[in-house]
């Protein structure tokens, strides 16, 4: 309870900082400040964000999708469904259900109509999650902001000030380009599938957002290989400096 009562109070707090000018990210619909040292990398149907530095990258991260709007897509829906607790399993499989920390409530934000709304442990556990939904002509659009307990004062600001340079930039016309790389609107559903929670956060052991974990393999194994060309190459040079002696 006291930690909810100081997200509450930094959130409060916040409100009075001096906007600034950061990096703007900005695809084929959505454009918004990133916080420094941040990058975003399209995943399949979603843009995921967050820190370059290995370390800080498990403490928060950003998720943002798209989709052309349909049945189960309107203001009202998405206030029931951020209003609502969820169960989120531990690592030993137990539920956990989640805590609404703000209800969700309809909020302009440039202009723009958003459902903005704050759980914790409705992803990850330990984890508060922020999230923003909106509708712009025949796109939907949903945005989370989660960062660990532990960590949540320290991205408090700059999670605000990337919620408040939000801004919905999708073309009429955009259904009618071909999806591309450029991070078009996705068909399956703003929420994710039906086995996927808001946000489609994962955890994978001790790495929180187990995404990156395919590319890691990669990475190591291209260190090594480094490493031993190194190796090889002052093998070679001690080699001829003690031949010329």
């Amino acid at each position: 309870m006291k930690l909810i009562k100081l997200v509450l109070f930094c959130l409060t707090l916040i409100c009075f900082l001096p906007p600034s000018q950061g990096k703007v990210f900005r695809n084929a619909y959505l454009s918004f400040e990133l916080p420094d040292g941040w990058n975003c990398v399209l995943e399949s149907t979603e843009w995921i964000c967050r820190n370059q530095e290995t370390r800080q990258s498990k403490e928060a991260i950003i998720i943002f999708t798209a989709k052309e709007v349909g049945p189960t897509d309107s203001y009202a829906i998405y206030e029931q469904t951020i209003n609502t607790p969820r169960t989120v399993n531990d690592k030993s499989g137990k539920g956990i259900p989640s805590q609404i920390v703000m209800r969700a409530k309809q909020t302009k934000i440039n202009d723009q109509l958003w459902v903005d709304g704050l759980q914790k442990g409705s992803e990850i556990p330990n984890y508060f999650t922020r999230y923003l939904a909106t509708i712009k002509e025949k796109i939907a659009i949903l945005v989370t902001f989660s960062a660990h307990a532990d960590h949540f004062a320290k991205y408090s600001s700059e999670f605000y000030k990337a919620v408040l340079s939000l801004r919905v930039i999708a073309s009429k016309n955009l259904l009618a380009l071909p999806s591309s790389s450029s991070g078009n609107p996705n068909t399956s559903g703003v929420w994710g599938a039906a086995s996927t929670a808001p946000g489609g956060i994962s955890m994978d052991g001790e790495a929180p957002f187990g995404r990156r974990k395919k590319n890691s393999s990669k990475n190591l194994t291209y260190i090594l290989m480094t490493l031993g060309g190194l190796l090889v190459v002052a093998g070679v040079f001690f080699f001829m400096k003690t031949k010329k002696r």
